[in-house]
This record gives C-alpha cells, sequence and structure tokens, in this order.
C-alpha cells in the first residue's frame, strides 16, 4: 500500500493519495527489495515543480501505470530537498546515461541500488512499457544488467574522484578564464546567452567583486545589466516582491513561477552587494520588496523559513495551472487600472514587448527606467514612482482575491541560514534593524530546533520534528551566516558557533586522502557512492563555502591548520577549473589569498557603530572584526585601549599603527 501519510514531507504527502505502491527512502524499504530481490523505481521530485505534478497527474495518479509499477517494483517517492544526498548521486548516473538532469527524475535499479536506467519526464505509455522490458530483462538475463549496472557505478565513481595536479594557479589563469567566461554574456539582457535564464548569484558576486578590485568597468556594466534586467523582468514579482526560479526566456520575462527561499535569501545578499556599491534605489526596492514577501509568505511564528511557494495554482476553472497566480489579461488590467492604463502600458509593456505569446497572458515586465518614461510623458520622476507604487497596491489587493500557489511548509537548515544571510547583508546595507532582528530571531531557531546536544544539525523541521541528519550543506552555510552575525554584532558567541560546528566537519566530514568534504557525515548509512560537492550551481557548493569559512576562522582564531586546509582545497580545485561559471564561488576564495586582501579589526567603546558605517560600503576584500571591551579572540588580543576608539588595518597577520579617524579608515579601505 502506499505509506507517504506517514511522512512529513510536503512532496511526498502530495503523493499520498496515488494508486502506486510508494513508500519512502529508508532502510526497512531498502531491505524489502533487497530480501525480496526486486527492482526498485527511485522517483525524486519536489514540491513547486512543475513536470513532476505533470507526470503525477498523467501516470501515477493513472491505475494502469501504477499496476506495473505495483506488480514488479518497489515504488520509492524521494524529496529532493530533504534528500539532496540521493539526489546528487543518483543525478549523476542519469547524466551519463542521457547527457542531462532535471526533475522528475525517475531511476530503476537493482535490489541494492545501483541504477540501470533513467531519466527525467516520461510520458505514460513510454513509462510503462520500459518497465515491462525491464523487469523482463531482469527475470530473463539479469547478467546483463548487473554487467552495466557495474561499468555504471564505476562511471559515478569516477566522477567523485578529483585528479590531482601539480599546476600553479595565478591571477594569468584568472585572466583567462574571465576572457572565456565573457564570450558567454548576454550584451543586451544581461545575464548568459540562453535560455533559461537562472539567475546564478554565486556568479555575479564573484564577477562584481573582480570588476571592482580590478577596475574593470565593462564588467561592473555587464553586472549591472544583468541585475537591472532581472529587476524589470517577469522574474522579479513587483506587485508582491520575491524572484522565481528562471525564467524560460532570453529576456528574464516569463518565468517558471515557483518561488524558492534559496535563490531569495541569496539574491538579496547578492542586491546588497550591488547596492552598496551603486546605491542605486532600483536594487534597494527590489531588497525591500523581497524582504516583505519572505516575510509574509515564507515565514513561521518561530523565526524559522518555508521552502517554495508552488508553480501551480487554481486557475478561474479551479484547475491547477502554471502562473495563474500572477498572469494578467489586457481586459483585467485595464479595468483595474482605468484611467492610468495608458502610463501603467508604457511602464509594464502591455504590448507585444510584455505579451505571453503562448496564452492570452501579460507577464509585467519593464525595459526602460522610470526616468526615460517620466521624461517621456514630461511628468516627474517622483510622481511616476508613486503611480507605480499605486499601480502595486491595486494588483496586489485584487491578485490576493485569488487561490495562491501552494506552499512548502517544510523548513530546511541550509536554506534557512541562506536567507538568513540574506538578512544580514540587507542590514549591512541598508540599516534597518528589523533585519538584523530577524537574522538573529531565524539563528536562535535553528540552534533551538535543529542543532543537537550531541553536537550535529539536523537538515529539516516540520511539525515540530525533525527526522534527517545534516549534510555538508547545513553546516557550511550555518557557519557562513553565524560569522556574518558576528560580523554585525560582534558577539563572540556567533564564532565559537561557527568553531564548533566547523570542528564538528572536521571530525565527520573531511576526508584527508581527497582534501575535501563528504557531502555526508560518516554517521550515515553510505549510499552507492561517495558524494564530494565541489562544482557551484544555483546554490554555490557545500566545499567551496566551508574553504571561505575556514578561511576566515583561521583569521579570527589564528588557526593554521584552518589556513592549511583551505588551501589545500583551493589548490587541489583550481588547476581543474575549465568553466569558471560552475566556480565562482573558488575564484572568490581566490581573490582572499591576493595582495588585496585586508583584515579589520575596530576596538573601542562605538565599535559596533563605526562598523556599521564601515559596513554600508562596498568592501568585498575586507575581514572585519571588533570589540567594545577588552576581548580574547586571538586577533583581538591586547588591541583594546581604554577611552579610544581604534581602527587596525592588517594583512597577513601585520598591523599598521592604529587609525583614530572613522573617515579616514573608510578612505584607506576604498583605495
Amino acid at each position: 500500500m502506499n505509506e507517504l501519510h506517514k511522512e512529513t514531507s510536503p512532496y511526498l504527502l502530495q503523493h499520498a493519495n496515488n494508486p502506486v505502491h510508494w513508500k519512502a527512502w529508508n532502510s526497512t524499504t531498502l531491505a524489502i527489495a533487497k530480501n525480496q530481490n526486486q527492482l526498485m523505481i527511485v522517483s525524486v521530485g519536489y514540491s513547486a515543480c512543475h513536470w513532476c505534478h505533470v507526470m503525477e497527474h498523467e501516470t501515477f495518479e493513472d491505475n494502469e501505470a501504477a499496476l506495473v509499477m505495483n506488480k514488479n517494483f518497489i515504488n520509492i517517492k524521494v524529496d529532493r530537498e530533504e534528500r539532496p544526498d540521493i539526489d546528487a548521486v543518483y543525478m549523476k548516473a542519469i547524466q551519463i546515461m542521457t547527457g542531462r538532469g532535471g526533475w522528475p527524475m525517475n531511476v530503476v535499479c537493482l535490489p541494492d541500488g545501483r541504477p540501470v536506467w533513467g531519466g527525467t519526464y516520461f510520458r505514460k505509455n513510454e513509462w510503462m512499457e520500459t518497465l515491462e522490458q525491464l523487469q523482463n530483462l531482469f527475470e530473463n538475463n539479469p547478467e546483463k544488467m548487473i554487467d552495466y549496472a557495474e561499468k555504471l557505478k564505476a562511471g559515478m565513481d569516477s566522477i567523485s574522484l578529483i585528479p590531482e595536479s601539480h599546476n600553479s594557479f595565478d591571477f594569468s589563469n584568472l585572466e583567462t578564464l574571465l576572457s572565456k567566461w565573457k564570450k558567454s554574456f548576454d550584451h543586451e539582457f544581461g545575464g548568459y546567452e540562453r535560455a533559461p535564464k537562472f539567475m546564478m548569484p554565486n556568479n555575479y558576486k564573484f564577477i562584481m567583486r573582480y570588476a571592482h578590485q580590478e577596475k574593470d568597468d565593462q564588467l561592473l556594466d555587464f553586472v549591472n545589466l544583468t541585475l537591472t534586467k532581472m529587476a524589470y523582468g517577469g522574474l522579479f514579482d513587483t506587485v508582491d516582491g520575491g524572484f522565481s526560479r528562471y525564467s524560460v526566456d532570453m529576456k528574464w520575462h516569463v518565468p517558471h513561477f515557483e518561488k524558492m527561499l534559496y535563490d531569495n535569501g541569496q539574491l538579496v545578499s547578492l542586491y546588497a552587494d550591488a547596492y552598496k556599491l551603486t546605491k542605486n534605489p532600483l536594487y534597494k526596492e527590489v531588497i525591500e520588496k523581497t524582504l516583505q514577501f519572505v516575510s509574509n509568505e515564507l515565514t513561521n511564528d518561530f523565526g524559522g523559513f518555508y521552502s517554495a511557494l508552488d508553480a501551480d495554482s487554481l486557475n478561474a476553472e479551479n484547475h491547477l495551472e502554471e502562473g495563474a497566480f500572477y498572469t494578467w489579461t489586457k481586459p483585467e488590467l485595464e479595468n483595474l487600472i482605468t484611467e492610468d492604463f495608458k502610463l501603467f502600458s508604457q511602464v509594464f509593456n502591455i504590448n507585444q514587448f510584455g505579451f505571453w505569446e503562448e496564452e492570452q497572458n501579460y507577464v509585467l515586465i519593464q525595459n526602460k527606467s522610470l526616468e526615460e518614461i517620466a521624461k517621456e510623458n514630461q511628468i516627474e520622476v517622483s510622481e511616476l514612482s508613486q503611480k507605480k507604487k499605486d499601480w502595486e497596491q491595486i494588483l496586489y489587493i485584487e491578485r490576493e482575491k485569488r487561490s495562491k500557489p501552494r506552499l512548502d511548509d517544510k523548513c530546511l537548515t541550509s536554506w534557512n541560514a541562506l536567507m538568513m544571510k540574506g538578512y544580514i547583508d540587507a542590514f549591512k546595507a541598508l540599516g534597518n534593524q528589523n533585519y538584523l532582528e530577524t537574522a538573529l530571531k531565524n539563528a536562535d531557531f535553528i540552534i533551538s530546533n535543529l542543532w543537537t546536544s550531541d553536537g550535529n544539525l539536523l537538515h529539516n523541521y516540520k511539525d515540530e520534528k525533525s527526522t534527517i541528519n545534516g549534510y555538508l550543506e547545513d553546516y557550511c552555510f550555518v557557519i557562513e551566516s553565524f560569522i556574518s552575525l558576528y560580523e554585525v554584532t560582534f558577539d563572540k558567541k556567533w564564532l565559537l558557533h561557527s568553531k564548533q560546528l566547523t570542528d564538528y566537519c572536521l571530525y565527520h566530514f573531511y576526508d584527508s586522502n581527497n582534501n575535501l568534504f563528504s557531502f555526508t557525515s560518516n554517521l550515515d548509512e553510505q549510499l552507492i557512492t561517495r558524494h564530494f560537492e565541489i562544482e557551484d550551481n544555483v546554490i554555490s557548493a557545500s566545499n567551496s563555502v566551508m574553504a571561505n569559512n575556514l578561511f576566515k576562522l583561521h583569521i579570527y582564531f589564528e588557526n593554521s591548520y584552518y589556513e592549511e586546509i583551505s588551501k589545500r582545497m583551493i589548490e587541489k580545485i583550481l588547476p581543474n577549473i575549465d568553466y569558471p561559471s560552475a566556480f565562482a564561488n573558488w575564484l572568490d576564495l581566490f581573490l582572499n589569498f591576493s595582495d588585496l586582501n585586508r583584515e579589520l579589526a575596530i576596538c573601542g567603546t562605538e565599535a559596533l557603530k563605526n562598523a556599521w558605517e564601515i559596513q554600508k560600503e562596498y568592501l568585498p576584500n575586507i575581514i572585519i572584526a571588533g570589540s567594545e571591551s577588552q576581548s580574547s579572540l586571538p586577533f583581538l588580543k591586547n588591541r583594546y585601549v581604554s577611552k579610544e576608539n581604534l581602527f587596525y588595518i592588517c594583512q597577513n597577520r601585520t598591523c599598521a599603527l592604529p587609525k583614530k579617524s572613522l573617515l579616514n579608515t573608510i578612505l584607506k579601505l576604498k583605495n
């Protein structure tokens, strides 16, 4: 029978009434497959995934398809967000077999879990026919299937091996990579010259930093073009804030309408950095709207953040439809905006540019600044800006009457930490104390609910339950966010928490033979192959984040072992980089080893206030620490002088004589 009603995952619960005899991935299920010598179907997806819903409706809700699946297979449903380890392992197999990946992901495995066939979305008849062929092969020629499984597993194992290289990596290599990278840029709409378009925050974070440090105005212009066009596009929900996961076209117009917590956390951080550098009011608007959306729709009463809003919602006919909540018809807009409709149409392109060609709908998109449109219409920018706010409020009120997208209300530790850091970075840029308070509340939520007395983090939280041991992604992002909390509070406990979690990772995740951290703890049952996450994707690779954390913590605690491991990791990865977009966070770490990197110690009764002023500036090459009294933190030891406010600018453990002027310190750091 279908056992998913026992689970807490919203995605698994969506499948709890399927006629398929779904089971969850656990030791009991795996033992049944082995004991009964049955093939396994491992079907992986997530709650906000449109094509997962399509395959469910067409196939998994169909009695004929369910009969084929139930007759001979152990059927396992996996929420990729709850079990990224399973997803990563079988995604390797899919990519080897088909050359591509995505979700839903469906794999047929031998009873011991080794994959033999798979792909992404399948239509019902193809699915049924293939399953019957595979079962026939398993019954009549299992040796052939086993031989293929062995070869495939060998390929999966080889992917996890990063070759050792004795080549050095320096700034000339970096310049070569940037030259190659630029060839993929879209200089009309920003981003990369392809569709679909993903935002890739870690890419633009690095490019912005490199361009700023190297004074490359062309690169900076490209980053600003990208961030502006992303903010203009239908990808960003101008009515209620928040970004969708990606756009299906080249101009950031029509999104895949799901809104994911991890995207919005990272994008707030990115736009906060960009605002500090440019003071562009559009970026401030994006930050404020996005955080308001997160507060309204993705925050629970205890300070935790929910995972996602679905791409699909009920349309006027009460059927699930992708984007139904977000799109508008021209008559609807004319009726709502009335006498301002002509001007509204200029701002949001209720014309051919803004038309969603596949449907009789418009997705709101800008292609000109308010300054340009105000000039064309001979009105003040302030007047047009106020009108835009009024229109958005009218649309928001109307849209709230619609059926909302389904909410995935589980809390994931890693994603919560990304969103916490977004709030911290927004506080640094804008100085809104509410953002800092929200970050602190989320940190307390993680400590209270997701950090056990045994020292380990847990990965998930739903209905007051946490059922999955933490992955490296949970540790690395919590450590990163706690370091960021220290930077805006100067409360040493956040660094001590970071150090404690780092030491736990070194004991339970670090593989000294590979000089990398495994994705799963050595306390967890191992899957068919080990996974070392090294490539940055829409989220930075957990190893690249850990290497950055170790670099920072070695400075705070003057810990040479942390520094040594961070160097080993980056020296292993950098010489093997071919396409830089997948290693942006590693390249960001590499810049920390340049002569431009500095450490700043701020000591005195106004240390925190001074730090907040400094953090309003874009200073990506500065690692900051401070104290309003004597501190036992190694980096700050003996730096405090009573009744003085001192600023120590240091490099490689060597500090210049302290400055006493905040302004002079900022000028020195910026030059």
